[in-house]
């Protein structure tokens, strides 16, 4: 295995995009559902103007240059090319910050805050909030490489995850995520093994305590019927990629309408959009991300990692001093009283008035502030 680190810069070849546009031209369209809202999915007159968008106005090459304006970077780690944004601060005293995306996300989530997590001076705040941001790409998603053989589960990628920041000579940093994301944070605060100092997470992974079910609070009644809303009507996705990601990816891979539609339907599910998901991304947004699916023909390896661990997630507690923030919107939330059972040492505990899933993208501001709120205390070494 090579530990060599080469720069990178996303260039997506003409003839990748050339394609997309002649399937996008060529789409075969199934009928209008038979609903006036989105209970039967994503409907056909919404994916049709967005695909339409898509292939006449939306400007790739554009977007492309914006998110290479950030330092990217690929390394190999145990056999798999990973790609990752690593920006760092000016500031003499910024600490190393690691922030893992999920699915149906991408480092694409991260855009709007890397900026002033680096140099917040720039944006008007203090040079002691500053961080070195490490933003990588899962194994099988985006611009990484996608495994060849089994176990890469969220326990293997937080192992891998620690590695990456020791070879950038990060002994000590600091570690963020949602989704996905969150439960391979959750892994490198369980691991514990003496690198990390905390974490932070926007989805907090934990078990409702049966406890406390006579004395619930209205966040918590509220946590409840929205895990069982999860799994009668919203968790469909989840059962077809943690069972048979392969089959779903010869749908995927093969038509972008399939694509765009699998994704966007999870932006207006998730987001805290008051019913359409361009309420909180605009469509350039929304395409950037689809577009790190759809040009790295990624929809089975991305859905592999549910395969691998969706089944599987520890609930073993964690020693690790965590902050937790939790967003209305969000697909899984807990109480404080819920987390204090895994998460032994609270540092952060903050229930936000508005915002869902995709927490850097939807309110970059809010985002920031908590991660910056949750490891202001920490002394830096």
């Amino acid at each position: 295995m090579s530990d060599v680190i080469r720069s990178f810069r996303i260039a997506v070849p003409d003839a990748v995009l050339t394609d997309l546009h002649e399937r996008l031209a060529r789409a075969r369209w199934p009928e209008k559902e038979v609903v006036d809202d989105w209970s039967q999915g994503i409907p056909l007159a919404y994916v049709r103007e967005v695909c339409d968008y898509w292939r006449t106005r939306y400007d790739w090459r554009a977007r492309e240059a914006r998110l290479n304006r950030f330092d990217q970077f690929i390394t190999e780690l145990d056999g798999v090319n990973i790609h990752f944004i690593h920006q760092r601060s000016p500031h003499p005293n910024a600490r190393p910050l690691l922030i893992t995306h999920g699915w149906p996300g991408s480092i694409v989530e991260f855009h709007k805050v890397i900026e002033p997590l680096v140099d917040p001076v720039a944006h008007g705040g203090d040079a002691a909030d500053a961080f070195h941001v490490v933003c990588p790409a899962l194994p099988g998603y985006g611009f990484s490489g996608k495994p060849t053989t089994t176990g890469w589960n969220i326990e293997k990628i937080a192992r891998e995850w620690n590695r990456l920041m020791l070879r950038l000579g990060y002994d000590r940093y600091l570690a963020q995520g949602g989704d996905w994301g969150a439960a391979v944070t959750t892994a490198i605060g369980m691991q514990n093994l003496g690198n990390c100092q905390a974490i932070h997470l926007n989805m907090v992974i934990v078990e409702p305590d049966p406890a406390t079910f006579d004395s619930l609070t209205p966040l918590e009644k509220s946590a409840l019927a929205g895990m069982q809303h999860y799994k009668d009507w919203d968790s469909g996705y989840s059962k077809e990629q943690s069972t048979r990601p392969q089959t779903v990816g010869y749908a995927l891979v093969d038509s972008p309408v399939g694509q765009a539609a699998w994704i966007l339907e999870k932006y207006w599910a998730w987001t805290d959009c008051d019913g359409h998901p361009e309420n909180v991304l605009n469509r350039d947004e929304l395409l950037d991300n689809i577009m790190f699916y759809w040009c790295t023909a990624s929809a089975a390896s991305s859905a592999r990692l549910y395969w691998e661990s969706f089944s599987s997630l520890s609930r073993d507690p964690v020693e690790l001093a965590t902050g937790c923030s939790i967003y209305p919107r969000e697909i899984f939330r807990s109480s404080r009283r819920w987390a204090e059972r895994r998460f032994r040492k609270l540092i952060h505990w903050n229930e936000l008035d508005r915002g869902g899933h995709f927490a850097a993208f939807e309110r970059p501001e809010v985002f920031i502030k908590e991660v910056r709120d949750c490891f202001r205390g920490l002394k830096a070494g």
